[in-house]
């Protein structure tokens, strides 16, 4: 006999159950909907790529995440840390893929993070992207997207923030602060929200000790460049058009401030063209987002409801990323959905159908001389289009078979024994309206009398009379 190994999962790992599965497929299935109602095409990349493909794309921290992988090869390989660098090197390797090419992804990802509540290290996103265009109609269309994405999953109230790295890069000329620092500067201002403007302003200057102890090393930034950086922060208000004007105000006179201005009001304008208005989509510059690829406008999206979760969308333009393997220039926009965290927000909020099965029916059985008949009827609904299940555990009786299919949440069982074999009928039992109907009748043989959300049906109309109750089901 083989030694016994304790089932467990790796540290920052965790198993996804079949009602997770559901859930998440569901969503997913959702926002393919609405890309490829844009137009967009998928794409599917390895989980694993070159160290080099990997590395220097992303900044010191999305570095130090990376996890190596080995192999018999002793190649120098890593698990993709996002979906973004994956893509800026298929457009590199690919000459025959046309411009701009616009595609979507969803798969996971794995970065070496300290795991905590609701933090994992392998994780699920979902991208969309446009390489190989400079419009900005192209950063519009990734805006509504995530609009329309997040409409269609029912979210309730959510905000697209956005602001521009190159704005950002403005600044920089404003506080009077070396360039070179950009990278460090907007990986701080990432953290306000997280973490307020006392913290930052701290971690711009000398730094300071977090609650558990630890030192966060500052930039070394003096109180007059933090006051200007402050200043800027302050340029807030819910109309796009104010905050543009604002914006103008403050860095009038630094060179190449208004061409930079210009292009996230073209986008302001074009949203506010297509229906998106203040109450969806705001301009907030201090949002930096935190990777080092990004050259021009970011953007993220939060929910209303749970604005303290953070953001659930993310992404901007990185017109350069492309440049590491091609030498060229290629303009590239795009933004990533976090699945996990998206839908762990959702299901605190209640706001996510938990299913336990993928199954419509349940056909019992009953009696071992009918089991020709039951798989007949099994696959005559499934044929019809019907997810049904027949029953092969080991329970004989028809309760705990109904049993089985409440634990389930399977809406309709499918009975049928020797008497209905011989009237040419079976019975069909409504699992939902029996659950309710039970909760309100005390008296189970009152219930069992009544023989709540029951019905008899001909053989011949079985497929007929299911979808007649599956659909006064759902009204119900």
């Amino acid at each position: 006999m083989p030694e016994q190994v304790e089932p467990r999962t790796a540290r920052g790992l965790r198993d996804l159950l079949p009602d997770q599965m559901l859930a998440r497929q569901t969503m997913i299935d959702t926002i393919r909907g609405v890309y490829e109602s844009y137009g967009f095409l998928p794409l599917s990349t390895p989980a694993v790529e070159y160290l080099d493909v990997l590395s220097g794309s992303a900044g010191q921290e999305a570095q130090q995440s990376i996890f190596r992988v080995s192999n018999p090869d002793e190649e120098a390989l890593g698990l993709r840390f996002d979906l973004t660098v994956p893509l800026a090197r298929v457009v590199a390797q690919y000459n025959e893929l046309p411009r701009p090419f616009r595609r979507y992804q969803v798969a996971p990802v794995w970065r070496y993070d300290k795991p905590g509540l609701g933090r994992f290290r392998e994780f699920t996103q979902f991208d969309l992207d446009s390489v190989g265009t400079e419009s900005e109609i192209a950063d519009t269309e990734i805006i509504a997207g995530i609009c329309d994405s997040l409409s269609a999953l029912n979210v309730g109230g959510y905000l697209v923030r956005f602001s521009s790295r190159a704005v950002l890069n403005l600044l920089l000329d404003f506080a009077k602060i070396d360039q070179n620092m950009s990278v460090d500067v907007f990986r701080v201002l990432d953290k306000l929200e997280k973490i307020g403007i006392e913290k930052v302003r701290l971690e711009l200057m000398g730094g300071y000790k977090d609650e558990s102890g630890d030192t966060i090393r500052g930039l070394g930034l003096s109180a007059d460049n933090v006051d200007r950086i402050e200043k800027f922060l302050a340029v807030q208000s819910s109309s796009r058009r104010e905050v543009l004007s604002m914006v103008r105000d403050l860095f009038n006179g630094i060179e190449g401030s208004n061409e930079r201005i210009d292009v996230i009001e073209r986008i302001s304008n074009h949203l506010y063209a297509l229906g998106y208005n203040d109450d969806r989509v705001a301009l907030d510059l201090s949002i930096a987002r935190g990777l080092a690829y990004y050259t021009g406008p970011v953007f993220e999206a939060i929910l209303t409801d749970a604005p303290k979760a953070g953001s659930v969308f993310g992404g901007g333009r990185y017109d350069d990323l492309v440049m590491r393997f091609l030498g060229t220039r290629i303009p590239a926009v795009g933004a990533s959905l976090g699945v996990d965290r998206l839908l762990a927000i959702l299901t605190e909020l209640g706001r996510v159908d938990q299913r336990k099965s993928t199954a419509r029916v349940l056909v019992l059985n009953m009696d071992p001389s009918l089991t020709g008949d039951y798989l007949q009827m099994t696959w005559e609904l499934r044929r019809a289009g019907i997810p049904t299940e027949f029953y092969l555990g080991t329970a004989k009786g028809m309760g705990k078979q109904l049993k089985y299919a409440d634990a389930c949440e399977i809406p309709i069982a499918l009975l049928c024994g020797s008497n209905e074999k011989e009237q040419g009928v079976v019975t069909l039992k409504d699992m939902v309206v029996g659950r309710e109907k039970a909760k309100a009748v005390g008296d189970r043989k009152e219930w069992l009398a009544a023989r709540s959300g029951q019905i008899v049906a001909p053989r011949s109309e079985l497929v007929e009379a299911v979808k007649k109750m599956l659909a006064e089901s759902e009204q119900g």
